[in-house]
């Protein structure tokens, strides 16, 4: 259960603590390993020096080659060792036998420890850790040169350790009350600092924080729009699966310039921008795509910024395949009150006793219909074309244009369901632009072919309108550019992104001015093989 989890403060300050204490005790354990050995050589040097001193006092050496008074040097020695703090200060001769003691008991016996061969036989001046008649003591030892030169004794400088542990305890309890004042300086800035981690955590615990991040990534990556966002540096922050596919580029971008990752691109100039927001629509990658900007504010400072964009043509797509299904829907409602007109004509010569009349009537509005009806349902397979072929019928018979279907027309092989959208685009505006061209005319007439006989799904729509003028055939498909008065010029311009989706082309046959014929060709295996790599990716 996560009640059972400790808060990050309580973590924190603990972990803080533990830290403190060991550094602490680290740095205890290196102080009094330091300062013992820095006070023991300190205590060393001061009994050598007293222990050179020594060595050089007259009556010290008059002592020692008998013609001094030992007595007025042990008194001296005692002096001395009182003024210098020494536990003792002893006096030995050539052969190691005690001249001077504190304790008056060991005068005339042999020094002990073992530490006098270096001064008495090599003539040198050192300190020394051993253990002597009085205990274990740092001392310092140097020995004593007659008139000639040559060694007649050695002195013996001993600080006892604990003395010098003594001498050291006192500068500890300086140091262990610094070391007890950081501590609680320490306790008081973790603790702070816990709290202002708190804050800036909004009081979230780590558990919980990371379960935000896994839901940020996951509604991130099931947004159904590419989202792509920069920092106040113009940084990649943020970037889901859809924009890496649709901008062709790799989690690599994440910490990097914008302009680095969308060189010479509209998009890093807006993102880079701190000024510019709202609505754009560029062209990346052959893809026209509509991007909505929009600033990241942190306390009223600029924080970066968040591009999210959709695919323009998949949007259109989807926006002219509802639109052809409202068509449709008006199309039926238009073929029945056409119907129940020819139900009143037919009323009509049966009540006037018109009855040849009313025969030929109903033999001519039934054939016409069951020979389309035989073409489209049982010629055409795909059920997308013949949805289109019904509707554009029915959008015929309102606007009183004869649209028929070459008797020869087939196509067997069905199209899958992602061609649907491009399909109705491309059939559905190539039909209207013929009805739009014929309208006027004495007898408006559209014809459409359709095969798939060979690799490709071929669509033959011809009219008697009056064809396209030479000076816009070349500007045709560009948008805004149109043959009617008072039209946006916007449905060739779809049919060539549908067909380029499809890899498909158009040509233009224009018989001024008899009309104009459109031929599509739609590639099969090509939209076969996108299809059946969606399906593996799925």
């Amino acid at each position: 259960m996560t009640t059972n989890k400790r808060t990050l403060e309580k973590k924190f300050r603990r972990y803080v603590l533990a830290l403190i204490a060991l550094i602490m005790l680290l740095i205890t354990v290196v102080y009094i390993y330091l300062e013992r050995e820095q006070a023991r050589h300190l205590i060393g040097e001061q009994a050598l020096t007293t222990a050179l001193t020594v060595a050089e006092i007259p009556e010290v050496k008059q002592a020692l080659s008998g013609t001094g008074n030992r007595e007025q040097v042990r008194e001296l020695i005692d002096q001395i060792q009182r003024n210098a703090g020494a536990e003792y200060i002893v006096i030995g001769d050539r052969d190691g036998v005690r001249l001077t003691h504190p304790n008056r008991e060991q005068i005339g016996k042999e020094m002990v420890g073992g530490d006098n061969d270096d001064a008495l036989l090599y003539g040198r001046s050192y300190t020394s850790l051993a253990q002597g008649s009085l205990g274990e003591a740092v001392r310092g030892k140097t020995p004593i040169r007659g008139e000639d030169g040559s060694i007649i004794g050695v002195v013996s400088v001993g600080y006892m350790v604990e003395y010098i542990n003594a001498t050291f305890l006192k500068g500890f309890t300086v140091f262990a009350s610094a070391i007890l004042v950081i501590f609680l300086i320490g306790m008081v800035g973790s603790n702070a600092l816990a709290k202002s981690i708190r804050r800036d955590t909004f009081g979230l615990e780590p558990y919980q924080i990371a379960r935000l991040y896994k839901e940020r990534h996951a509604v991130i990556e099931a947004v159904s729009e590419g989202l792509l966002a920069t920092d106040q540096d113009g940084r990649v922050t943020l970037l889901n699966a859809l924009a890496k596919e649709v901008l062709q580029i790799d989690e690599q971008a994440i910490g990097q310039k914008i302009h680095h990752v969308l060189p010479n691109s509209e998009i890093a100039a807006v993102l880079q921008d701190e000024e510019a927001t709202g609505q754009n629509e560029v062209i990346v990658n052959e893809k026209r795509l509509i991007i909505y900007y929009q600033i990241i504010n942190e306390d009223g400072q600029y924080a970066g910024k968040v591009a999210r964009f959709q695919n323009r043509t998949e949007l259109q797509e989807l926006v002219n395949a509802l639109s052809e299904i409202q068509q449709y829907s008006k199309d039926l409602r238009a073929q029945t009150h056409e119907y129940t007109n020819k139900l009143y004509a037919i009323s009509g010569y049966l009540q006037l006793g018109y009855y040849d009349e009313a025969i030929d009537f109903i033999e001519e509005e039934t054939g016409t219909q069951t020979r389309d009806d035989q073409i489209v349902f049982e010629q055409i397979q795909d059920p997308t074309i013949q949805a289109i072929l019904i509707g554009k019928r029915s959008k015929a018979s309102e606007k009183k244009i004869s649209f028929t279907l070459d008797s020869s027309s087939t196509v067997e092989w069905q199209w899958p369901a992602e061609a649907a959208a491009p399909l109705v685009t491309i059939i559905g505006n190539v039909v209207d632009n013929a009805f739009d061209a014929v309208i006027g005319r004495d007898k408006p007439t559209v014809e459409v072919f359709l095969t798939d006989i060979g690799r490709e799904l071929i669509v033959e729509v011809a009219d008697n309108g009056s064809g396209i003028a030479e000076s816009i055939q070349t500007q045709l498909f560009e948008r805004g550019t149109t043959t009617k008065c008072g039209q946006r010029g916007y449905g060739l311009a779809l049919v060539k992104a549908a067909l380029t989706e499809l890899n498909g082309t158009l040509e233009i046959e224009d018989n001024q001015p008899s009309g104009t014929i459109m031929s599509l060709y739609i590639p099969k295996e090509q939209v076969g093989e996108r299809s059946e790599r969606n399906d593996s990716r799925r």
